[in-house]
């Protein structure tokens, strides 16, 4: 009867957390996968960077480091991307995503004025508008963590009061008695002692 209401509380809030907006797996799933072919599309762009070339036109030593550091989290966005569409339902791969998300997106932002000033201008645009056709899936991505952190909440929220009722419940019950001891005693002991017989004295 416990397991019945138990599972019954437990798709009631799943329906109400779906009712509330959260994307099906499926809907995230796809997003995500977007998401992860679309950064792909910055591999391209940025191996057309040219830092030798920035260099000889005064560019700072740093610019020439973010430009590699830049080319390994794109990677790396790519393949928290796709992991994350494999197994939607995790958290902390949401979560991954959305953070190398925003780290490439700090890194490019700060990258195209070097680009523009030391190597192309139109080039430099082009990284951010290949960058700015995700922020789509990203806004979706972000929305989706944060529904799916708030029905973890309430799942926990549940579980934690199942497991208080429960605790009161064991508290409730009566405590066991011990049981009664017997004590076997000998035929011998358990016989009455008979009064001694007289003893007779002959001359």
């Amino acid at each position: 009867m416990k397991t019945a209401l138990w599972s019954a509380a437990l798709l009631m809030l799943f329906a109400r957390a779906n009712a509330q907006g959260v994307s099906a797996p499926w809907d995230i799933s796809q997003t995500a996968g977007v998401l992860a072919d679309q950064a792909a599309r910055l591999t391209p762009v940025l191996g057309r960077l040219d830092p030798e070339l920035w260099e000889k036109n005064g560019a700072p030593a740093a610019y020439v480091a973010q430009a590699l550091s830049t080319q390994l989290e794109a990677g790396y966005l790519v393949d928290a991307a796709r992991k994350f569409a494999k197994q939607p339902e995790k958290l902390s791969l949401a979560i991954s995503t959305y953070f190398r998300m925003q780290s490439v997106e700090t890194m490019i932002n700060s990258l195209s004025e070097g680009v523009r000033r030391y190597q192309e201008p139109k080039l430099g645009d082009e990284l951010v508008a290949t960058l700015a056709a995700n922020y789509g899936n990203r806004d979706q991505l972000r929305q989706y963590i944060a529904d799916l952190a708030d029905t973890r909440e309430q799942e926990w929220k549940v579980i934690d009061s199942e497991a208080q009722r429960c605790r009161g419940d064991l508290m409730k019950l009566p405590a066991a008695r011990p049981a009664a001891s017997q004590t076997k005693t000998s035929p011998a002991a358990a016989s009455p002692v008979s009064p001694a017989s007289p003893i007779k004295i002959t001359k």
